[in-house]
């Protein structure tokens, strides 16, 4: 694929990436379709406030160097590499290339690129010859010209500075400030001289410039994002608490509606006692013991009840296990179970049978 207009590609989607408002621009319906038909996703055209924003963010990126646009003339002659070097055209293409190279002088840069043409159709296998012509596309602001020059210059020889460098400065004049930055590194390494270190130098500071931006609309964006996934879950707890149909997901994720739910750790116990609060429902929680007799025959008892119940949290924990917990509330013999509701302790009882407990529940969940 045409390198130039890649380059085109990769500054449009940078431009749609720090403002994305801009895929509703009616000029770009035809990408924002391409998107959609992917199954990508196009934020939402954004409200007055949104596009204030944007264009804060937008307006605070200022880069040095004038930009061009890429030039659409139809691509330049490429030699044939399969053809087989003389002497004879070696020399030719040699003395093309001095004609070529007095033009430049006299600043006659048309009759350059033909000389240079020239040479290149007699010598295609030279990347000296790509790299001049691509140093003349760049004299005459052809960018994309210049990076097709340089990109063969540089497949027939990897390490042609001069490649690296008419194609960092091409990327320069198209505002691809990352990759000339890339290139004239490598020019710099292989052949260094002023005019690249001068170019580098505005070429880097855009770079960093184009980083911290990055950085802050990153930024802005996850606040942004953090302040609507607050919005929503506060929306969704007052919608929770002004409906009890309406349950909040996050909670519901903590519990498990119909059946026991053993706990381990008192952060674990504190997390599902928190969720059943959210969701404004009743709690028993069971405390038992693996050498306790009668929980052994309690243990189907409460499974059975948290079938029936699907509503209520039963929640179980081992005595021993939750020491802790088990002190705190005073607990003193297992099996006992304790009903919280609001997250406030309202019920207690101790070695109770399956009617008394099924009761206690009916009594605090209003069905009795």
């Amino acid at each position: 694929m045409d390198s130039a207009r890649v380059a085109e590609l990769q500054q449009l989607i940078f431009l749609c990436k720090s403002n994305p408002a801009l895929l509703h621009d009616s000029s770009l319906a035809f990408f924002k379709d391409y998107l959609q038909g992917l199954g990508g996703h196009v934020p939402e055209k954004p409200g007055l406030a949104d596009h204030d924003e944007d264009e804060i963010i937008e307006s605070d990126l200022e880069l040095d160097g004038e930009i061009i646009d890429p030039d659409d003339d139809p691509p330049q002659k490429m030699g044939d590499p399969s053809v087989e070097i003389s002497e004879e055209r070696c020399d030719a293409a040699q003395l093309l290339k001095s004609k070529a190279m007095q033009a430049v002088a006299e600043n006659n840069l048309e009759e350059a690129i033909d000389y240079l043409t020239e040479a290149i159709l007699l010598y295609p296998s030279s990347a000296i010859l790509y790299a001049a012509r691509a140093r003349v596309f760049v004299k005459m602001r052809k960018g994309s010209a210049a990076i097709r020059d340089a990109d063969t210059a540089l497949k027939i020889n990897p390490n042609s500075a001069a490649g690296y460098k008419s194609r960092g400065m091409a990327w320069s004049l198209m505002a691809q400030w990352e990759a000339a930055a890339s290139d004239l590194r490598l020019a710099s390494k292989l052949d260094y001289d002023e005019e690249i270190y001068s170019i580098l130098k505005k070429a880097e500071s855009n770079v960093r410039r184009i980083e911290e931006h990055r950085r802050k609309y990153d930024r802005l964006r996850k606040e942004k994002e953090a302040r609507r996934i607050q919005h929503e879950k506060h929306h969704q707890s007052e919608k929770s608490r002004q409906d009890p149909q309406v349950e909040d997901p996050d909670s519901l994720a903590v519990l498990r509606d119909g059946e026991v739910i053993s706990t381990h750790s008192s952060d674990e116990l504190e997390k599902k006692l928190k969720a059943a609060q959210n969701l404004s429902r009743v709690v028993v929680l069971y405390f038992t013991a693996t050498w306790c007799g009668p929980c052994r025959t309690m243990g189907p008892v409460y499974t059975s009840l948290a079938e029936k119940y699907p509503k209520v949290v039963f929640l179980k924990a081992d005595i021993d296990e939750l020491n802790d917990i088990a002190h705190r509330l005073n607990v003193s013999g297992v099996p006992t179970f304790f009903l919280v509701k609001d997250g406030k302790e309202v019920d207690k009882v101790v070695g109770v049978t399956r009617i008394g407990l099924e009761t206690m529940i009916k009594r605090h969940t209003g069905q009795l």
